[in-house]
Formats: structure tokens, sequence, C-alpha cells
């Protein structure tokens, strides 16, 4: 087992829980950051950033021993948050690169991939995160452990992933100056198909999206 394993598994309660809601925090804090569009010449580079560091904290929520809550029921949070927002946002910054195509399970018989959008993602992993936020913002930090580390196995961690997978390849296209296929006329309500495929090919030359979104090209 290697020393980093080791000490997810062997870090005092505690230490391991301010670690990663401190991790979690501040990827909600920058993801709605980014959202405002303020700085849109730097919200890829930086998602792919965020995202990246978000599933180190993934991962050792994955390694760490189950974390079985204290309580039969889980505590009454009120209303879940609202991401629509955030979600309308994030599809507004990052047209026209916003769907990708995602292939959910990589242990599953072969099936055709289905579009998905990073702002949907991310708004998503927002959702899960801040719900545990709150159980641990309330003193209930088994709770929020046990519910983050569940809905990592569950949603957020797949989901995250996929996300990430779509903004290193789009970082990678920009960078290596290799054209893109056009997504976004495609319903991602339904699966992705060779004639789907065909109907919405269309190319994004790699330059067009570079200076907006904060990439350049590789001469």
């Amino acid at each position: 087992m290697s020393d980093a394993t080791l000490n997810t598994v062997t870090d005092s309660p505690d230490d391991f829980a301010v670690q990663i809601s401190d991790q979690v925090e501040s990827f909600i804090v920058s993801v709605r950051e980014v959202a405002k569009g303020d700085e849109p010449e730097s919200a890829v580079p930086f998602l792919l950033l965020e995202v990246s560091q978000l599933l180190l904290a993934g991962g050792r929520l994955g390694a760490h021993e189950d974390i079985l809550p204290e309580e039969r029921y889980e505590p009454d949070l009120g209303p879940e948050q609202d991401v629509d927002d955030l979600r309308q946002r994030l599809a507004a910054l990052l047209d026209p690169i916003d769907v990708y195509s995602e292939v959910f399970d990589p242990y599953e018989p072969r099936k055709a991939p289905v579009p998905c959008r990073i702002s949907d993602d991310l708004a998503d992993v927002v959702a899960d995160l801040t719900h545990g936020l709150a159980h641990y913002r309330a003193g209930r930090t088994t709770e929020a452990l046990w519910w983050w580390q569940f809905s990592y196995f569950s949603n957020w961690g797949s989901t995250a992933s996929g996300a990430l997978r779509a903004l290193q390849s789009l970082v990678a296209h920009v960078r290596l100056n290799q054209p893109l296929e056009d997504l976004d006329g495609l319903d991602t309500d339904e699966d992705l198909t060779e004639e789907t495929l065909e109907e919405a090919a269309g190319r994004v030359m790699a330059e067009e999206i570079a200076g907006p979104l904060g990439l350049r090209t590789v001469k």
C-alpha cells in the first residue's frame, strides 16, 4: 500500500474531516465564482484545476474504510439548495463546448456513448457536495463524511470524472490545434449513435474557442 493511501486511512477523524470539508468548500466557492462569468478567459483551465483537486478528495474518500452514520435516519436538512441558476450560468459560459459524449460505466458491455453537459455535471456535483457540507456545518461530521463518501461512489465521483475527461480533452484539442466535433445540437436525453453523431457533425476549429475560454493553441 502506498504512503498516500496509508495517510488517507490513518489520519485522525477530525483532521480527515477538516481536510475533506476544506476541499469541498473550496470547489463549491470556485465553481460559483467561475459561473459569474467575470473572467471567461480563464474559465476552462480553472475548472480543469478545480475538478482535478476535488477528485483527489474523492480518491481519499474512496480509499477510506466505510464510514457509517451515527444515526439510523438522515437528519432533515430542509429544502435542498437550488442549483438551476448555477447550471444555466455555466451553460451560457461554456457554450459551444458544453456538450460532450460519455460512457457511464466502462465495465458494462459495450454501449453507445450518451451526450452530457459539463454544466449539468458541475451543478450536480455542487448539489451533492453542498448537501454534505450542510451536515458538516451543523456539527454532524460523521454524517457529512458518510454522505460525501456514499455520494462519491453513487454519483458525484463518476460525474466529476466525466467532466474532468471532457475538460482535459478540450484543453488537449485546443493546445494541439485539433478540430472538435460539435455536439451542441444533440438532445442530452437521447443516446448517441453513429447516425445521430453524423447528423450533429460540424467542425469547431480549436482557434475559434481558444481565446474566449482562456486557452492557447500550440503552433
